[in-house]
């Protein structure tokens, strides 16, 4: 099976490989992580000229965090930041996907309910259904996109609530998830 797959993919020009990484992305935006992984994987160098100050960013658009299980990074080198990605600001900060699963706002202007259901919609993007209780924590970068978009009038916000289960952050670092494989 693998081989079929190899012989086709063999086939193609780069041009066609590229249209066809399109056109995935397109209707699987998740994918884009493991893009990401794999640009990551492939180029260990520590990135240049950061935005941020914080040692623990590496995407240089992060900001600190009340506390340390929030002080989490998106990883990524700067120019491939998921805060800055088409797909992030379309699935998490587009207000026409987000006013489908706000269900608690009584109106449009509802600003809780739509930071929720963009972080929401960010932990189904990146991680696939959790299940209920089940948390992980949002790069800071992705919360205050979030937080900037929807602002709380009085700039006060909830944070990171842990789930009842222990959350392993080592279990959620892009480069160690290996992606299944289909043999």
């Amino acid at each position: 099976m693998r081989a079929e797959r190899e012989k086709i993919l063999g086939k193609l020009t780069p041009e066609e490989l590229r249209e066809l990484g399109r056109t995935l992305l397109e209707k699987q935006p998740g994918l884009v992580f493991d893009v990401l992984r794999m640009l990551q994987c492939r180029n260990d160098a520590p990135p240049a000229n950061l935005k941020s100050d914080l040692p623990w960013c590496k995407c240089g658009n992060c900001r600190d965090m009340p506390t340390k299980i929030e002080q989490k990074c998106c990883e990524q080198e700067p120019e491939y930041c998921i805060s800055t990605l088409h797909h992030f600001s379309h699935l998490c900060l587009d207000n026409g996907p987000l006013s489908q699963d706000s269900k608690g706002a009584q109106s449009a202007h509802d600003l809780e309910a739509y930071r929720n259901a963009a972080y929401g919609r960010f932990v189904a993007w990146k991680y696939g259904p959790l299940g209920p209780g089940n948390r992980v924590p949002i790069p800071s970068c992705c919360v205050w996109r979030v937080r900037d978009k929807f602002p709380d009038p009085r700039g006060q916000y909830t944070g990171f609530i842990p789930s009842p289960q222990k959350y392993n952050p080592e279990e959620m670092n892009p480069c160690r998830i290996k992606p299944p494989k289909f043999d």
